[in-house]
């Protein structure tokens, strides 16, 4: 079986997550105009390669992100929100790990 590492659960079987898109900031919808919101809502790279996206352990309801390459399907790395954005502010988000053929 194929398995998954959930920050707080550990290694899980991936019958346990669901996957829930692209990970992206979402604007202050009181401060944004129409056209940044419906680009949050429905716009996405949608490239081959590493991507940041949600994820959810199901019985837990746990909400994290997943680093995985949307090419090979291989999950590269799981983390909290905090921790990513911590990384991202660090400069050690999706660019510290995306290889230099794909950058």
């Amino acid at each position: 079986m194929k398995r998954m590492k959930c920050p707080l659960n550990g290694l899980r079987g991936v019958d346990e997550f669901s996957y829930d898109g692209e990970f992206c900031e979402m604007p202050d919808p009181q401060a944004c105009d129409d056209l940044a919101w419906s680009a949050y809502l429905f716009l996405r790279d949608n490239h081959r390669g590493p991507v940041a996206e949600w994820w959810c352990h199901l019985p837990s309801a746990f909400w994290f992100v997943a680093l995985r390459d949307t090419g090979s399907g291989e999950v590269i790395d799981t983390c909290t929100v905090q921790q990513w954005r911590a990384r991202v502010a660090q400069g050690q988000g999706l660019a510290a790990a995306t290889p230099p053929e794909v950058a």
